[in-house]
Formats: C-alpha cells, sequence, structure tokens
C-alpha cells in the first residue's frame, strides 16, 4: 500500500492537472465559437457559388472547357491531408491519418506503391506525420496561426499550379466535417479535376436561369472555376479548425471528469491508508501500555 505522503503528492497532481483540463476546456470553448460562426456564414456562400457555377458550365456547354476539369489516367496524386497544429483534441488527428491511409489504400494503391502520392499537409501534426510516410508538397505548419482565406489561398495555388502542369492527375482532400461539438465526420472529397455537382431536388434548371454575360461567357467562367476551388479548400479548412475546437473541449471534458473519478478513488485510498496508520499506531500503543503493566 502506499505512503500517505505518495498519495497526498499524486492528490496534488491530479487536481493540477484537473485545473488545466477546466481552463483547456473554457479556452476550446471560446475559440470553438469564433470558428463556428466562420464555417457557418461560409457555407451558404461556398454552395451558392457551385450553384451558380453548375448553370453556367451547363449553359456554356462544350464552348468552355477549363483546365480544372480535365479527367486524366490516374498515374500521380495529391492528397491535402488537414490536421490541427497541436495535439490533446482526442481522435481528431489520428482520424484524419486512417481516412487518408484508407483512401490510399481503396483507391491509389498502385500509386502509392509506385512512389507517386503526394501528400500537402496543411497542419503541423500532418506534416510531422507525412514527412516521414510520404513525399510532402510545401509546407503549411503556419496556416492555422493567423488563419484568414489569403494563406490558404497559397496552399490551393500550389495544388492547382500542380494539377495544371500534369504533376498530379487527381488531388483529393481529406479533413474533419464539423457537425456538433461532439461529433466530427472524416470526408474525403475530390477537388481536382471538377467533378460536375448534382442541383437540389428544388433548383431551378440551368436552362430555366436567366444570366446576362458581361464580358462573356468564357471569361466569367474561367474566372470563377478557380475562386471556387480555392473556396472549397478554405471552407474545408474551416469545417477541420471547427471540428478542432469541438474535438479538443470534448476531450477536455472527459479529461476533467476522469480527473475527479481518480481524485474520489485516491481520497478514498488516502482515507483507509491514515485510518490504517492510526490503527496501527492504537495498537502500538495499547500493547507498550499491557507489556509495560506487565512488566511491574
Amino acid at each position: 500500500m502506499a505512503s500517505l505522503k505518495e498519495v497526498r503528492s499524486r492528490i496534488t497532481s491530479v487536481q493540477s492537472t484537473q485545473q488545466i483540463t477546466k481552463a483547456m476546456k473554457m479556452v476550446a470553448a471560446a475559440k470553438l465559437r469564433r470558428a463556428q460562426d466562420n464555417i457557418l456564414r461560409l457555407r451558404p456562400y461556398a454552395q451558392r457559388l457551385n450553384n451558380i457555377l453548375g448553370n453556367l458550365t451547363a449553359l456554356a456547354g462544350d464552348d468552355v472547357v477549363s483546365e480544372y476539369g480535365v479527367a486524366r489516367d490516374v498515374n500521380r496524386v495529391l492528397i491535402i491531408a488537414i490536421t490541427s497544429d497541436r495535439g490533446l483534441a482526442g481522435a481528431f488527428n489520428s482520424n484524419i491519418f486512417k481516412g487518408v491511409n484508407a483512401t490510399i489504400q481503396e483507391r491509389y494503391a498502385t500509386q502509392a506503391a509506385a512512389g507517386n502520392v503526394t501528400v500537402l499537409a496543411i497542419g503541423r501534426k500532418a506534416h510531422e506525420y507525412y514527412g516521414k510516410r510520404l513525399p510532402l508538397l510545401g509546407n503549411y505548419t503556419h496556416v492555422f496561426g493567423k488563419l484568414s482565406f489569403d494563406t490558404v489561398r497559397e496552399a490551393a495555388e500550389q495544388a492547382m499550379e500542380g494539377f495544371r502542369t500534369g504533376q498530379y492527375d487527381e488531388v483529393v482532400m481529406v479533413y474533419n466535417e464539423f457537425r456538433n461539438v461532439a461529433t466530427q465526420i472524416v470526408r474525403a472529397e475530390q477537388l481536382l479535376p471538377l467533378v460536375p455537382n448534382e442541383l437540389p431536388v428544388n433548383a431551378p434548371a440551368a436552362s430555366n436561369v436567366d444570366y446576362i454575360f458581361e464580358p462573356s461567357k468564357e471569361e466569367i467562367v474561367q474566372t470563377l472555376i478557380p475562386q471556387s476551388i480555392k473556396v472549397q479548400l478554405y471552407k474545408a479548412v474551416l469545417e477541420s479548425n471547427a471540428s478542432e475546437h469541438g474535438a479538443r473541449m470534448t476531450a477536455m471534458e472527459k479529461a476533467t471528469e476522469n480527473a475527479g473519478e481518480l481524485l474520489k478513488q485516491l481520497k478514498l485510498t488516502y482515507n483507509r491508508t491514515r485510518q490504517a496508520a492510526i490503527t496501527t499506531e492504537i495498537l502500538e500503543i495499547v500493547g507498550g501500555a499491557e507489556a509495560l503493566a506487565a512488566s511491574r
């Protein structure tokens, strides 16, 4: 049985840890509110931009062909893995690693065996993990330090340039989609080449939408497509950012609860150990007194 000093030391240590996890939960909750507001504002814009682009592309037909929509034989693949910069967020990062590995095994096993799978890591954890396993494109460990559209745009432009020049035949992004504080869903979505978007059931058909093209249909479509690609990647990063804070908040809440349960057990152990020590001392005193009385 541990000594009273050891038990007291453990109780102090657990209490200190519990205070830290409580503080981290509060910080994550504050950051989550801002991150959640950001993604909720962007989602309608991204969806509307996709719908407009889909209508314009349908109206343009074969007259307008984007270099980002050309499907090629898939020999070289770029996977954009979006993680966090820090840990202590439960299975948030490990789920992305599993998602990327599953995507490679299911869709790009042949390319991986040939060494033709490259990772663009957004977030320090992905950079550290895949830096030892797969070729990396660029260094985007600074994105979440000052998250903005401009910082994400650099990564999107590098991926777009790689696809446009034929360096990569397909670009896929893997990220955590934010649902709520306790739920994040790993998504693997094709970013390039562009895939036609299915319009909602109640959405108007492209032929029924009246657009006035100025300056020209081709120029508008060619301008909107790169912008749409950048917005989609930015949306995925914002989803991941909100998911990270939600996962960390949940993990810290669970850690705080576990620390509370451990404290109960340690205090019970402390009381039992103290009671046993007192009982032992009493027995020693009684035994000594009896021995003294017998010797007289």
